[in-house]
């Protein structure tokens, strides 16, 4: 019995240290120091920790599933000599602006005069807003005019560019004056303008993808003035900057949709 208790007092410490490194990270590979005593003499034993790998649980990743990725955040003044990422943001937002002024004019429930402002005439002197050429004015809550007696050459084109608007106008003429009738608003007109309404959204969109590869060209153009790593974060600002703008584009087309539908 006393002989099992001394056996036992000098295998003691060495299985609990080994125990103890087998809990710890992989990374914390040490030696540990047993000190026992044999015969009067001091022992030293080193035991090695074991590595151990440690696996994601499936709560750990059910919980880091769906989230974001880390988004860009470029200091502007710091790639300033490579592009101006303020002049890329300020140009985003303007077809963003684009947008929402093209729904205002030529996406509403209610034709109104300047609901053709801007529609674009194919003229002898080039494109001209069709206010540039005519004036128009509201004769009735059911009909728009449009006098074309400043420019009378221009009125067959100014009829055809209010047929072509996509805003569902059927123009008559009489003589230089063209008459617009309002079309009444039925379930057809509502889901006509939401399909104009998305026509707009793709144009803007295809805008955005101008003014993301215009700014991505002049990144790479700039590659002796920076690291690869460098012009890869500055192009990923851009990707993500361009990802924000579509998901506002797509914000005010729901909006503007709802707002059709009723």
């Amino acid at each position: 019995m006393a002989l099992g208790l001394r056996c036992f007092r000098l295998v003691h410490p060495a299985f609990c240290s080994s125990l103890t490194a087998l809990t710890r990270p992989v990374s914390e590979v040490t030696l540990q120091t047993v000190r026992g005593r044999q015969d009067d003499r001091g022992q030293y034993m080193a035991y090695a920790a074991v590595p151990v790998r440690h696996f994601a649980t499936k709560k750990a990743k059910a919980k880091g599933k769906g989230q974001s990725q880390t988004r860009m955040n470029l200091n502007a003044a710091l790639v300033e000599d490579i592009i101006n990422l303020e002049e890329v943001d300020e140009e985003m937002k303007s077809v963003i602006e684009t947008l929402k002024d093209n729904f205002n004019k030529t996406v509403n429930i209610r034709t109104s005069p300047g609901s053709l402002d801007n529609i674009t005439v194919v003229t002898a002197d080039g494109k001209l807003a069709l206010n540039q050429i005519g004036q128009i004015s509201m004769k009735s809550p059911q009909l728009i005019l449009v006098n074309m007696a400043s420019f009378p050459e221009c009125t067959a084109a100014a009829i055809k560019a209010i047929r072509e608007s996509g805003m569902n106008l059927n123009p008559e003429v009489e003589g230089t004056l063209i008459r617009v009738p309002i079309p009444k608003v039925t379930r057809e007109h509502r889901e006509m303008l939401v399909k104009l309404a998305k026509q707009n959204t793709n144009k803007a969109k295809d805008s955005l993808r101008k003014v993301c590869a215009n700014a991505i060209n002049k990144v790479k153009k700039s590659k002796d003035k920076a690291s690869e790593d460098t012009i890869r974060l500055i192009e990923k600002q851009i990707s993500q900057m361009a990802d924000d703008t579509v998901a506002e584009l797509d914000r005010h087309l729901a909006v503007k949709t709802k707002e059709l539908l009723g």
